[in-house]
């Protein structure tokens, strides 16, 4: 039964973009493209390379910000502020997932590659403001990207998480390799498996998942 493996579980650690929100909401279409325009503007670049530029930053470095940081002394907050500034509007509330968060013993925190700010935003789009004990964007692991191991480490730090009670949720499984190595439970959320030493489970829905974890719940996801 999977919710034995999660028995020892105290806290819960949710990425952001394409975990806490389903893919078919294509925000990250309106991200890429605004990191493109940015770094046409930036760089002086047509967009063909602007974008094979932002892919490869992205494959080398784990964020695009990265190696903007590290190639060209970029301010990260202006970036930031311009990359995330996407329309909202299409999200859904997920009321479900709400209360099957809520359910989870412990503390729940949202740590994302985005910024804070971003990620409060997403939050509320999606009806899950208040369910989470802290927010961490990448500017808290002092612009660090997951998956290095040290970015997790100044947010663990930070908020006093101790990996070995610990679970990690993230659509992207290079974001994994770190929290497993350090001992936390690892679910890789996306619609098909992959499979690695560093990913314990598999779940292409994440409420579905997060309810099998909650035996006691009746069949509309609120505790009984």
């Amino acid at each position: 039964m999977v919710a034995n493996s999660f028995s020892h579980v105290r806290n819960w650690v949710f990425d952001l973009d394409n975990t806490l929100y389903p893919p078919s909401a294509r925000l990250f279409d309106q991200i890429e493209q605004r990191m493109t325009d940015w770094v046409m503007t930036r760089l002086r670049l047509p967009r063909p390379e602007a974008d094979r530029l932002r892919r490869h930053y992205w494959h080398s470095y784990g964020t695009t910000l990265a190696g903007l940081m590290a190639e060209h002394d970029v301010d990260p907050a202006p970036y930031l502020a311009h990359v995330h500034d996407i329309a909202l509007d299409h999200l859904q509330a997920d009321m479900l997932l709400a209360a099957r968060i809520r359910a989870l013993p412990g503390r729940k925190v949202v740590y994302t590659n985005g910024c804070a700010p971003y990620a409060e935003r997403v939050l509320a789009a999606r009806g899950l403001s208040g369910l989470f004990d802290a927010v961490y964007g990448v500017e808290h692991a002092g612009f660090r990207p997951k998956p290095e191991r040290t970015a997790f480490e100044t947010v663990f730090a930070a908020d006093g998480l101790t990996p070995e009670t610990a679970a990690m949720f993230e659509d992207d499984s290079r974001n994994l390799i770190a929290p497993h190595a350090m001992g936390m439970r690892t679910v890789h959320v996306a619609p098909a498996p992959e499979p690695a030493p560093h990913i314990h489970h598999h779940a292409p829905d994440l409420s579905e998942f997060l309810g099998r974890l909650q035996p006691d719940h009746d069949k509309s996801g609120i505790l009984s």
